[in-house]
């Protein structure tokens, strides 16, 4: 008697495809996750090449007498005197004080400042290996600068401040959970394939980070180093901390479903041929969970960017001259609720943030649904 088993899977397997080459054939199906894994490419290329495409360095104050939250500066591409189309310019900005409220406010002059592709400005270095002064686009005129997105209250440009920010941003999310994931995985499997005293204390370890409120356990951990430590090592330090306070849940995901796996026949088959330990979990028990990291990684990173950009928020996070999405939106909390009317263009990180968790989000539900055999068709 033969079984009749009609399914997508059978016949992908008839025509010798394997499961990630059926799951990446749904997956270009979805619309919605391909834009997100597109949008999610293009923000990690801009953070890769930050310092190329920002037009100023990450701590240039501006030289000019403006200092203070400049607007986002039009980009004009008509000549004012004749009409006609022209290379793409700015006005130069000044600071004059308004005799009827007796406050600053920066005014555009009548001195124009071409924009130029390729334009040399403040020295950098690509990559931490390859210095060069050449950016993306710019003046070449220090005391007159494009600001795509305004200045902050120093005077500072805040494109170039978001493009340095989403460094951070994105690798401290990326970085900590995949340390989460292999901690997660290598303990639950551990627990599951020894059992016994090992199995007891990973979960009553998982037991109590899970009874400790995380935002409570970030700032004990962080408060422990002082605050005038190294910026560099501050950012390692709360990459760490993120991923050591998030591996329980995925160890508990893992051991459970290897508790299962454990009892098959390949792997008792493996142990009557004399494998090893490590062979057996590395080659049979941990490739088992391969789709559910997949979808976990793209449902974990922008939870952990959340997570960053709150500590940053609060200040225990990236401390200057480093910045993150979150530390820039302090910047918003200088002059209470006017952020929203008089200067909303210091609630473009904000953007950021919402805009990478969003295009996670539809690569991980896109993920989620390729790799579920019951919905292939």
């Amino acid at each position: 008697m033969t079984t009749t088993v009609s399914s997508p899977v059978k016949a992908a397997r008839q025509r010798g495809q394997s499961q990630l080459s059926v799951a990446w054939g749904q997956f270009r199906k979805n619309r919605l996750a391909r834009f997100g894994g597109a949008c999610l490419i293009v923000l990690y290329v801009m953070a890769l090449f930050a310092p190329f495409i920002a037009p100023d360095g990450l701590s240039n104050y501006s030289t000019s007498n403006i200092t203070k939250f400049h607007p986002p500066t039009p980009i004009h591409i008509r000549d004012p005197q004749t009409g006609s189309f022209t290379r793409p310019f700015v006005y130069q900005y000044t600071q004059q004080l308004n005799l009827d409220t007796f406050e600053n406010e920066v005014r555009p002059t009548e001195q124009t400042c071409p924009i130029y592709l390729g334009a040399r400005g403040d020295s950098y270095k690509l990559f931490g290996l390859f210095p060069s002064t050449v950016h993306l686009f710019g003046t070449g005129n220090p005391d007159c600068k494009v600001y795509l997105f305004g200045a902050e209250t120093l005077g500072r440009d805040l494109f170039t401040r978001t493009m340095y920010a989403s460094q951070i941003s994105l690798t401290i999310g990326l970085g900590a959970t995949i340390l989460t994931t292999i901690i997660g995985l290598f303990v639950g499997a551990a627990a599951a394939y020894f059992g016994g005293i090992v199995d007891t204390l990973v979960m009553r370890l998982v037991e109590v980070l899970a009874a400790i409120p995380t935002l409570f356990l970030l700032i004990l951990l962080r408060a422990i180093f002082p605050q005038n430590i190294n910026p560099i090592f501050a950012l390692y330090v709360v990459l760490l901390l993120l991923a050591f306070v998030n591996w329980g849940g995925l160890a508990r995901v893992t051991r459970g479903q290897l508790l299962s796996v454990r009892e098959l026949d390949f792997v008792s088959a493996a142990k009557s041929l004399g494998a090893s330990d490590n062979r057996i979990m590395w080659r049979h028990l941990l490739p088992t969970m391969t789709t559910y990291t997949i979808v976990t990684l793209s449902l974990g990173i922008p939870a952990a960017i959340l997570t960053e950009s709150g500590l940053s928020f609060l200040g225990i996070g990236a401390v200057e001259p480093y910045v993150s999405w979150g530390s820039l939106l302090t910047q918003a909390q200088e002059g209470g609720f006017s952020s929203f009317t008089s200067r909303p263009w210091v609630l473009i990180p904000g953007f950021f943030i919402v805009f990478t968790v969003m295009c996670f989000q539809l690569l991980g539900d896109g993920l989620r649904d390729a790799f579920d055999p019951r919905k292939r068709q």
